[in-house]
């Protein structure tokens, strides 16, 4: 019962992720912002908000071992985002790569790609560094500032450089338009269908990627697995990796700026307001498998920054790269 509840909620995850996205292209229409900005503010926090939750809801439970718990999907976001999430989106690149014009090679709008990066690799790793030292209360406060500064200005940025925006052609008509009255064609949809597409969508995504945890949760302790697995590897996978479904259709349909802006600026809201959660209510003193994961999603990072500003574009050789960093921390884990 439990996989094939685990199974309908990957089903419901997947459906609303292809609602969103439909959504999220008409909404960065409307507020004429570019692919980059689409892609990185509103995708990409949108659909981080259900992994956001889980350290904060572990907090106010104050069950035990649920400080551990939140700073493992703290830590744990961002690592898999900066792998293996990366990995499956040059993949699909790679599968669909007939009907893409640029074929296996992912190519995005360069200028916010490489400005997510740089954010991510300086603020997440003074984040986990923090947490790898005995650092005295001040100066974790003032690293939680530091941090929710970083973001806002960040924000800042990204709307003011985001790329072009999509030609009104491009964008396929809004799933909830109502038949026969509005298209693409005729013209942009009311602002409402746009927002209650969003909303639902959105819903489905968070009650579907809540139903995943749980029934995967029963699956994994059916199985022994320890609760460092539940909460550095397999909350993240189930929570980041499925909302990330977003990027996988957009690679399909060769809109590369969306997909891998959802994706760094997801990257950049998970290194940066999550971890200053972390710093304001938990004691963030970040074990060995925190450390491991945290300078491996580093690793990542400065992957795609270094293929990405000597080639403007990522290939095979990245996503083979993305792949074995994820892989080595799962041998880590399972070798203890």
């Amino acid at each position: 019962m439990d996989v094939v509840l685990l199974l309908a909620s990957f089903a419901v995850i997947l459906a609303g992720a292809q609602f969103f996205t439909n959504a999220v292209e008409w909404a960065g229409h409307r507020l004429e912002m570019g692919e980059g900005a689409v892609g990185s503010l509103i995708a990409a926090v949108g659909t981080a908000m259900p992994e956001t939750l889980i350290p904060v809801i572990a907090i106010i439970g104050g069950s035990e071992g649920a400080e551990d718990v939140a700073v493992g999907a703290i830590i744990g976001a961002p690592f898999l985002l900066a792998t293996i999430a990366m990995m499956l989106v040059g993949l699909t690149a790679v599968i669909y790569r007939k009907r893409r014009e640029q074929g296996v090679e992912l190519k995005a709008h360069k200028p916010t790609l490489e400005r997510d990066l740089r954010f991510f690799l300086i603020f997440f790793t003074l984040g986990c560094g923090i947490g790898a030292v005995d650092a005295p209360e001040a100066v974790q406060y003032a690293m939680l500032a530091v941090l929710l500064v970083a973001y806002a200005f960040y924000v800042k940025r990204t709307l003011a450089g985001g790329g072009d925006m999509q030609s009104e052609e491009s964008l396929e008509p809004l799933f909830m338009a109502r038949p026969g009255t509005v298209s693409a064609k005729a013209g942009d949809p009311p602002t409402v269908y746009i927002v209650i597409q969003l909303i639902v969508s959105l819903g489905a995504i968070v009650g579907g990627a809540h139903l995943f945890v749980e029934e995967l949760i029963h699956v994994a302790d059916s199985l022994g697995v320890e609760t460092i697995i539940l909460s550095l590897i397999l909350a993240p996978l189930a929570t980041e990796l499925p909302e990330k479904a977003n990027s996988f259709f957009w690679v399909r349909e060769g809109k590369d700026s969306l997909a891998l802006g959802n994706i760094t600026g997801a990257m950049v809201f998970q290194s940066t307001i999550p971890i200053a959660f972390g710093l304001a209510f938990t004691e963030w003193d970040l074990d060995k498998y925190g450390l491991i994961s945290a300078g491996l999603g580093v690793a990542g990072g400065i992957v795609a920054y270094i293929t990405l500003h000597r080639r403007g574009r990522f290939g095979v050789p990245a996503i083979v790269a993305w792949g074995f960093l994820y892989a080595a921390f799962l041998i880590f884990v399972l070798t203890q």
